[in-house]
């Protein structure tokens, strides 16, 4: 259906008390363990609109396999990211060649974005639609992107 959303996503760990603490200091709420199947759920959002659910699996090292996911975040946060996931010990990871100065911008949604990793290397990500015309010019940082949309050259 078009107009359905994504409610929750799944990630493996090879550890799930490790990967319990990591998301509840990015700000996740633990909504639910169930001990025998080593799942733990997390509500992400507002609880006041309607959130969305991350599974966390306990994986052993033989079935264990990375994956990626994004985080939605205002503007504002996004600019934020960079001092919040420091003050946690946590390091940003460079993207498509680019350093972890500032957000890369992917320029055919356009979104810009940081990435970083979770204790097991699964990529996530903070992400923020941007407001101009999408172009396909590669991914860029935010400067370059917004010196190009002030000079039109897009």
């Amino acid at each position: 259906m078009k107009n359905a959303e994504i409610f929750e996503t799944h990630v493996n760990s090879t550890s799930l008390e490790r990967s319990i603490a990591f998301y509840k200091s990015l700000g996740l709420e633990l909504a639910y363990i169930i001990e025998e199947r080593r799942v733990a759920f997390f509500w992400i959002g507002d609880q006041s609109v309607n959130r969305q659910m991350l599974g966390v699996w306990e994986k052993s090292e033989e079935m264990f396999s990375r994956s990626h996911f994004a985080f939605h975040v205002s503007y504002e946060d996004l600019i934020k990211v960079p001092d919040f996931l420091n003050n946690k010990g946590i390091s940003l990871t460079p993207s498509f060649g680019l350093d972890t100065s500032e957000p890369v911008v992917h320029t055919w949604m356009p979104a810009a974005c940081y990435y970083f990793l979770d204790p097991d290397g699964n990529s996530l990500e903070y992400i923020t639609t941007l407001n101009d015309k999408p172009h396909d010019v590669g991914v860029v940082h935010l400067s370059t992107w917004n010196e190009l949309c002030k000079k039109n050259v897009l």
